[in-house]
C-alpha cells in the first residue's frame, strides 16, 4: 500500500470513529444525560477522542502487515445510564445505535455524492475508502459481543431473566480481546469481502 494511501486510510478511520463516538454522546445528551457534553466530548476535534493504540498504532500495524481487515476505535464517550431520563427501557439501545447509524449515514452520503459524479477524479479512491470504512465500522459494531454496540442493543431487547444470565459476560475483560483476535484470523477476509461488495454496490461500481 502506498504511503499516501496509508495516511488517508488512517485519517478516514480516525474521523469515522470520532464521529461514531460523538453520535453516542449526542444521543445520550438528547435523552437527558449531559455527561459527554460536560466533559467536552461533543466535539469533532480528534485530540479529545484519540486512543493512542486503537486509533493510531493498531490501524498502522494492520495496514503495514497487509491485513485484509482495518480495525480501530476511539476512547468511548462516557454516559451515565441512570441519567437517561428519556427513551424508557430502550434508552441505552438508542445510545448504542447512534454510533452505528452515524457510520451508515456517512457511507450512504458519500456514496450518493459519488454516484452524482461530484467527487473529483483525484479523490475517488479516498471517497470509496470513506464508504468502505464506515460500512465496515457499522457492521462490525452490530456484532452482539461485548463491548461492541450490538451487544448493548441485544441486551436491552432481551427478557430480564436472560439479561441476568448473560450479565457476567459484560464484565469479562478478556472476552473482547479474544473475540477480536479470533474474528481477525477466522472471519477477517470474509467480513472484508462482504463490506467491500456492499460499498461497491452503494457507489455503483
Amino acid at each position: 500500500m502506498e504511503p499516501v494511501t496509508i495516511i488517508y486510510s488512517i485519517v478516514i478511520l480516525i474521523m469515522s470513529v470520532v464521529i461514531h463516538e460523538v453520535a453516542h454522546g449526542a444521543m445520550a445528551n438528547a435523552l437527558g444525560d449531559p455527561t459527554a457534553k460536560l466533559q467536552g466530548r461533543l466535539t469533532l476535534n480528534p485530540i479529545r477522542h484519540l486512543d493512542p493504540f486503537g486509533s493510531v498504532i493498531l490501524p498502522t500495524i494492520l495496514i503495514l502487515s497487509n491485513s485484509p481487515f482495518l480495525l480501530g476505535w476511539a476512547k468511548p464517550v462516557p454516559y451515565n445510564p441512570y441519567g437517561l431520563t428519556k427513551g424508557g427501557k430502550y434508552a441505552e439501545a438508542l445510545v448504542a445505535s447512534a454510533g452505528i447509524f452515524a457510520n451508515f449515514v456517512l457511507a450512504i452520503t458519500f456514496a450518493f455524492i459519488f454516484r452524482l459524479g461530484l467527487i473529483p477524479s483525484i479523490a475517488t479512491e479516498p471517497a470509496f475508502y470513506i464508504v468502505l470504512i464506515n460500512i465496515l465500522l457499522g457492521f462490525f459494531n452490530l456484532i452482539p459481543v461485548p463491548p461492541l454496540d450490538g451487544s448493548k442493543i441485544l441486551y436491552t431487547l432481551l427478557p430480564l431473566p436472560i439479561q441476568q444470565k448473560i450479565k457476567p459476560l459484560y464484565h469479562n475483560q478478556m472476552l473482547p480481546v479474544v473475540f477480536i483476535i479470533l474474528f481477525l484470523f477466522v472471519f477477517g477476509n470474509i467480513f472484508v469481502n462482504f463490506t467491500f461488495k456492499i460499498a461497491s454496490f452503494l457507489i455503483g461500481s
